[in-house]
């Protein structure tokens, strides 16, 4: 199994505070691996740099083999690096349909003549990724709701609207960002088995997420973060019986 992700010594610094400590690691094509560790541990400032949303103050990352430590967003977006946010962002007027729709890059009908000189292709695309967006909901089972506005949307399909969004990149790695924030659990055991269906079919996951059962079910190995440095690397019962980990994060070592 080969590395797709992999970071060295990566930093962030805001002004005078080190968000990201020369964090160093390598996620392997096919996982699902957890990012865990408490608030201001440096996981979505980890996240942002990985994704392209702002530049490291120093390090390297490298993803599918090619160096992207300094491309923007919608290049690492381009090559197949797709991140989720912890609070989903649709549009909340558009349908969850269009929501969809919207995503991919480079659409014919984005240049208004091509609707004239080129209607034809920009039909026959448009149909094409209809057919896309109907097979995702069917997937996440929101077929039902394609043409609802996406702001009528519980929190929980938000998670899973948010997960189609990103289906819709063809990625080959999802970054998601606490799919199971403030979610039930039925919900929640949809949005699990989604991620293990889609995981199966070889899209690898980077997961940040507080919710410990479902880290520990569905996430192997698990890195943990404090302080802005990587605290450890491990399986799910490694992590459970490290005593700097209990310390750190789960509040201290039993008595």
């Amino acid at each position: 199994m080969g590395t797709i992700l992999k970071v060295v010594d990566l930093t962030k610094d805001f002004g005078g505070l080190r968000a990201v400590d020369e964090v160093c690691f390598e996620v392997a094509a096919g996982t699902i691996t957890g990012l865990i560790g408490p608030n201001g541990a440096g996981k979505t400032t980890t996240f942002n740099l990985l994704a392209g949303t702002f530049p490291p103050t120093a390090g390297r990352i490298a993803f599918d083999g090619q160096d992207i430590t300094d491309l923007a967003d919608f290049e690492t977006f381009r090559r197949g690096l797709v991140r989720t946010f912890q609070i989903p962002r649709p549009f909340s007027g558009m349908t969850v349909l269009e929501n969809l729709m919207t995503v991919p890059q480079d659409q014919l009908g984005e240049r208004f003549w091509n609707n004239w000189v080129r209607g034809g292709a920009v039909r026959a695309q448009e149909r094409r990724l209809r057919e896309q967006a109907i097979d995702i909901l069917e997937f996440l089972g929101l077929d039902h709701l394609g043409e609802a506005p996406a702001g009528d949307l519980s929190g929980g399909q938000l998670k899973l609207l948010e997960l189609g969004r990103a289906l819709m990149a063809d990625p080959k790695m999802i970054l998601l960002d606490e799919p199971g924030a403030g979610i039930n659990p039925t919900l929640l055991g949809e949005i699990v088995e989604r991620i293990a269906a889609l995981n199966r079919r070889g899209i690898t996951f980077l997961i940040i997420e507080h919710n410990m059962d479902l880290v520990m079910t569905l996430c192997d190995p698990i890195l943990v973060m404090a302080d802005g440095g990587l605290l450890m690397e491990g399986t799910a019962d490694q992590v459970q019986q490290d005593p700097t980990v209990l310390d750190a994060f789960l509040g201290g070592v039993p008595a």
